[in-house]
């Protein structure tokens, strides 16, 4: 009996460091596909998604000039850039992957936290880029963002922690809606709130002390990034900055930090 505890203890506690890198390399794999997703809806609202260069209109796709799931982010007709700066996009799902797997989390969780940054990762670059969150990817963040935590909620018994993320939800998006119908285009967008359904239920399913945590790590790093922007003469006083990168990020590292 003792020869077998010795033999099954140490394997059970070593299959977490195994499983580890074949994540973080799962995780890799999605960079051509956010790339392409982010070049192709990075465009004005109510535009279709791009499907030329803007430059020369040349074809995105396959054996095109134009290929949207390249980190040069080129086009090879006529090397004007397209989509999101050179490696930023493959930078950021490696701090994304980095971020799942350091807090040690349920299957259902990490499946809900992992598809949450999945859909975060190109919404934070399209909405740097032209101030529009699509609803094609926050809408389905916030359906199975829910699903996923009503899943786990069923699976540990624990009603009460996906009640808390739907209220953490549902109160932060009505919040960020609220301040655009009071203050216009001075308050934030509707893209924002209906981002806010899904990083509010994230974190409020870990406490309220996650969701404060998270809500005031964004308002400090937008007023940092706003501060310096402001001061290099990025943008003007009035100017609008785009925050749905901003709860992006706060929503992550509140994620890390909580225990």
């Amino acid at each position: 009996m003792m020869k077998s505890l010795r033999v099954t203890a140490p394997d059970r506690a070593l299959r977490p460091a195994r499983s580890a890198p074949l994540r973080f390399l799962a995780g890799l794999t999605l960079a051509p596909l956010l790339r392409s997703a982010i070049t192709r809806h990075s465009v004005p609202a109510g535009q279709p998604p791009r499907v030329a260069c803007d430059r020369c209109a040349a074809p995105i796709g396959p054996g095109q000039p134009l290929r949207p799931r390249s980190p040069v982010a080129r086009c090879a007709a006529c090397g004007a850039r397209v989509g999101a700066p050179p490696y930023t996009v493959e930078i950021a799902l490696i701090a994304a992957v980095v971020a799942l797997l350091v807090p040690d989390r349920p299957a259902i969780e990490l499946l809900a936290v992992a598809g949450w940054l999945a859909l975060a990762v190109p919404l934070a670059f399209i909405d740097a880029a032209v101030h529009r969150l699509p609803d094609r990817f926050t809408l389905p963040a916030a359906l199975g963002t829910w699903g996923l935590l009503g899943l786990a909620a069923v699976l540990h018994g624990d009603a009460a922690s996906w009640l808390r993320a739907f209220a953490a939800g549902t109160g932060l998006a009505l919040f960020f809606a609220a301040s655009t119908l009071l203050l216009g285009r001075r308050g934030f967008g509707l893209g924002d709130a209906k981002l806010a359904l899904s990083a509010g239920a994230l974190l409020g399913w870990y406490g309220w002390g996650a969701l404060i945590a998270g809500v005031f790590l964004t308002f400090v790093c937008a007023a940092l990034v706003s501060l310096v922007l402001l001061v290099t003469g990025r943008v003007r006083w009035r100017g609008q900055v785009p925050f749905g990168p901003f709860l992006i990020v706060g929503t992550v590292a509140a994620l890390v930090l909580t225990p």
